[in-house]
């Protein structure tokens, strides 16, 4: 729908036009924050309300999970400070990591931005405890820029032998809070490991965005199966950009 900088508007037309069909519009986010801040941002870049009353993010079902105690009370907060509404309700319980039941993963600090190595080193010795993570994408674009996600760091944790719980695409908890099970759904992404992968999870249609996360992985569509292929994911049906 957007670049991380401006809304595409071939993809907003082919939201109104799937509007004008009287189809459900639900977006999806891999974004570890409310929903509602999802929203507030969306409308920033201008788009229209009308289109938001079906919106579900990663935070937003990991809100849920923090706020119920599930992994434990104490909490360390790994990410930036602008991910800290995430924890708003139970802000009161975070602490430092030495004594934290878990540790919620929301992406990387400002200060180490791009340097996984920072954190398997920062890491190493907390791998007893769970690594609750926020958004499974590895990275973003953010206009032409490419930018690492909090998954990129739970896969570091990983690495070390550490448990690591995902809330958000591919896993199937997130879309249960979308659609109801009889419901017909068509899974529109650009995003394999999560947006394709989530859709085959789940059995449900869906439509492969080529020109988006995946963009310098290949030349031409006739690669476009081998790519797939490599990420173990099937797709009924090809666009290079989201449109009408």
């Amino acid at each position: 729908m957007h670049n991380g900088v401006k809304l595409n508007s071939k993809a907003i037309e082919a939201i109104e036009q799937l509007k004008k069909n009287s189809k459900k519009i639900v977006f999806l986010s891999n974004a570890p924050r409310p929903s509602s801040k999802v929203v507030d941002f969306l409308l920033k870049m201008n788009m229209d309300r009308k289109y938001l009353s079906n919106v579900m993010t990663s935070g937003e079902a990991a809100m849920y999970a923090i706020n119920k105690n599930r992994f434990g009370k104490t909490f360390f907060h790994l990410g930036p400070q602008r991910d800290s509404s995430v924890f708003e309700r139970v802000k009161q319980n975070k602490t430092v990591l030495e004594k934290c039941n878990f540790i919620l993963c929301t992406g990387l600090f400002d200060s180490h931005a791009n340097d996984l190595d920072y954190y398997k080193l920062f890491l190493k010795k907390y791998v007893s405890k769970k690594l609750v993570c926020t958004n499974p994408d590895l990275t973003v674009h953010r206009g032409n820029l490419e930018e690492l996600c909090a998954g990129s760091i739970a896969k570091v944790f990983e690495e070390l032998g550490g448990e690591v719980v995902y809330f958000g695409k591919p896993h199937k908890e997130i879309y249960k809070m979308c659609f109801h099970e009889n419901e017909k759904v068509l899974a529109i992404g650009d995003n394999l490991r999560t947006d394709i992968k989530g859709a085959n999870n789940l059995n449900i249609d869906c439509i492969f965005i080529s020109d988006g996360v995946h963009r310098n992985e290949y030349k031409d569509t006739s690669e476009l199966e081998s790519l797939l292929e490599k990420y173990k994911v099937k797709a009924n049906f090809f666009q290079k950009e989201f449109k009408w």
